[in-house]
């Protein structure tokens, strides 16, 4: 990328971004895979993630404003996601959980290059992650999912899962709030009339019943026993703090995307850590590992696999500079002057 002598950035509004295809999900597995193999080769830049709060104690632990900067490949993009949540926004306000902004930097001149709506990539991205992962970690040709929390983040998981993986057939939801798990059952009995889809009466119901899980909370304590997870399952822990300690200590591998990001913010693995009772020699494999053939993924039928993917901003730039690169190339977007 060359700087421009009247330097500009590129606004792209989130209708830019699904015209770029940023709604449907191979654009975000390919570049979840390049991120990754570039993880395990060590070609990023990724400071620990600062979490904002206003309220450090008594607070959510859904409401805060977590800055995501990151730079990878050579020269590659630098940039950085600037994504907030409040866990009462639907209710209160009418508005989504979580909102973002991603800024692309030009890393020959540290210059911002873009600037672009970013909840649709964070959410996307993160399925992303899931898909891929599932390639590598759940069952060959698993047909059902369970899945809990039936929000924004789960529909995002459970499309992109039935576009990367057509022989699912049944998916179990379950929700606290029964008015989602419905809403959500009806897009997919619409848009997917081949699978059968489940509103199960409880998340013990959804897990025990899923080769694949998906956890898509706000949960602020763990509430799911090794006890539920059947034989064989992957667990995409996506909401980090739904899964009790012991699936931690007695699944057949535990996979993360980056131990140095999982093991902070007193979440489930590092609480593990702290107590003496997990530690990086008893991590499987960070999943970029996996994914470059590094160490192995599923190697039995009867493996339990949990995933806790904390969320890495490498992987949101990733994404961020192929929408970028797709908005030049069809001359999409707002270019704004700098000065």
């Amino acid at each position: 990328m060359k700087a421009e002598k009247r330097p500009q950035i590129l606004y792209l509004s989130q209708s830019d971004i699904v015209s770029l295809g940023g709604d449907r999900s191979d654009l975000y597995v390919e570049a979840i895979e390049r991120a990754l193999q570039l993880h395990a080769e060590g070609r990023f830049v990724q400071p620990l993630k600062p979490y904002l709060r206003t309220k450090e104690t008594g607070g959510h632990i859904a409401d805060r404003i977590i800055a995501m900067p990151a730079h990878l490949g050579d020269p590659g993009i630098s940039g950085l996601k600037w994504v907030g949540s409040k866990h009462d926004n639907p209710q209160k306000r009418g508005l989504p959980r979580a909102s973002a902004l991603i800024i692309l930097n030009d890393p020959t001149t540290n210059f911002p290059v873009a600037v672009m709506e970013g909840s649709l990539i964070s959410g996307m991205r993160t399925a992303a992650v899931t898909a891929v992962a599932a390639k590598h970690l759940a069952r060959k040709g698993f047909r059902v999912v369970g899945c809990v929390g039936c929000g924004v983040i789960a529909r995002m998981q459970l499309i992109t899962l039935l576009e990367q993986f057509p022989h699912i057939r049944e998916i179990h939801l379950f929700d606290l709030n029964p008015g989602s798990a419905e809403r959500l059952a009806g897009e997919l009995r619409e848009t997917f009339p081949e699978v059968t889809v489940t509103v199960a009466e409880s998340a013990e119901a959804a897990v025990r019943r899923g080769e694949t899980v998906i956890t898509c909370t706000v949960a602020d304590e763990p509430y799911i026993p090794f006890d539920w997870i059947r034989k064989g399952a992957f667990i995409s822990n996506v909401s980090i703090m739904d899964v009790h300690k012991d699936v931690f200590l007695k699944a057949d591998k535990v996979v993360v995307d980056d131990w140095d990001q999982s093991n902070r913010e007193k979440k489930v693995i590092h609480r593990l850590v702290l107590e003496g009772r997990f530690s990086r020699e008893q991590l499987h494999a960070e999943l970029g590992e996996i994914v470059s053939g590094r160490k192995p993924g599923r190697e039995t039928e009867d493996e339990i696999i949990l995933l806790n993917p904390m969320g890495m901003a490498i992987e949101d730039i990733a994404c961020a500079e192929e929408i970028y690169r797709k908005a030049l190339e069809a001359r999409i977007g707002k270019r704004l002057d700098l000065y």
